[in-house]
């Protein structure tokens, strides 16, 4: 399935979210797709350290969100 995935960083103050990465991509579920997120989280060139990602599906709906630290345990 294809996925869209945006990594992003959110303000303390007001929870606000800047989107500082994202990609495109083919995933076999969203077991998959967790798994690849962790390991761009840490490789893609991005502005800043992520603190959270979106993965959406193909029409733009919400799949998974959540802090990057839950993703690594």
């Amino acid at each position: 399935m294809k996925v869209v995935v945006e990594f992003y960083r959110t303000r303390d103050a007001d929870d606000l979210r800047a989107v500082i990465g994202q990609q495109t991509m083919e995933v076999a579920d969203i077991e998959d797709a967790i798994e690849t997120v962790w390991k761009l989280s840490t490789t893609l060139d991005m502005p800043q350290q992520p603190d959270g990602v979106s993965i959406m599906d193909a029409d733009g709906a919400m799949i998974y969100s959540g802090a990057i630290e839950r993703l690594q345990t």
